[in-house]
């Protein structure tokens, strides 16, 4: 199957320890598809990334959060796939959430969580997902299991069609929650969650003020500044 209207991209800092593995793996996955590694790193992440194939660009500056909208946008294809470059997601849902996307979804997430906590995440971690969840689906009434997942399928063109807020941690859940209360059409698989390769940078507690931030702005924060074609 061609996947040339496909573009998976991610965010790097300091990963040369996984990410070789996680872009042998998106072209494995999706024969035709572009790789976009957007890059803050001060090891070797960008040029083991660009010996491979991918297309490195280097990081806008300002954080995670404009980096990840830089990594949205920097390509032209149909459908953006996101992903986390340690080596926690599986490769092997890519092309599901390609077709679903291709079916009309405009974002097809995965779901981490399930219904007990995976091995790979501690318990304090995955009630709070769980909890994020929770009240995403409250507030966009309808069901949000994993509002912090890396790894989802947008279809290009919704990317466009909001302001995101860049300000601060945790953007994925602004990514999930803006299109879900815009009533954009969302679905959300099951995945295994794995062990991350190389230390994490991120800092739990600041991650969950910012959650709780995102999750309880009003409504009318929300901006989007196109309509769906």
């Amino acid at each position: 199957m061609d996947f040339s209207d496909v573009a998976v991209v991610m965010i790097t800092l300091n990963e040369e320890e996984a990410i070789a593995k996680v872009v042998k793996d998106a072209f494995s996955a999706l024969p035709g598809a572009e790789v976009v590694v957007v890059d803050g790193s001060s090891d070797a992440t960008p040029e083991i990334a660009a010996g491979l194939g991918a297309r490195v660009i280097r990081e806008p500056g300002g954080g995670a959060a404009p980096a990840l909208v830089a990594a949205l946008r920097a390509s032209d294809r149909a459908i953006v796939v996101t992903v986390d470059a340690d080596d926690t997601y599986p490769a092997e849902i890519y092309p599901e959430l390609v077709a679903r996307v291709r079916a009309g979804d405009d974002i097809a997430g995965t779901d981490r969580l399930g219904r007990r906590p995976p091995s790979t995440m501690p318990l304090a971690n995955w009630l709070a997902n769980v909890s994020f969840g929770l009240l995403a689906s409250a507030r966009a009434r309808r069901r949000i299991l994993d509002v912090h997942s890396g790894q989802r399928a947008y279809r290009r063109g919704l990317i466009d069609e909001f302001a995101w807020d860049t300000s601060g941690p945790a953007l994925p859940v602004d990514l999930i929650l803006w299109p879900a209360l815009a009533g954009c059409r969302i679905s959300e698989v099951p995945i295994p969650y794995r062990d991350r390769v190389g230390s994490t940078t991120l800092s739990r507690w600041k991650s969950g003020v910012a959650t709780c931030r995102r999750l309880s702005r009003p409504g009318r924060a929300v901006r989007r500044i196109a309509p769906a074609p």
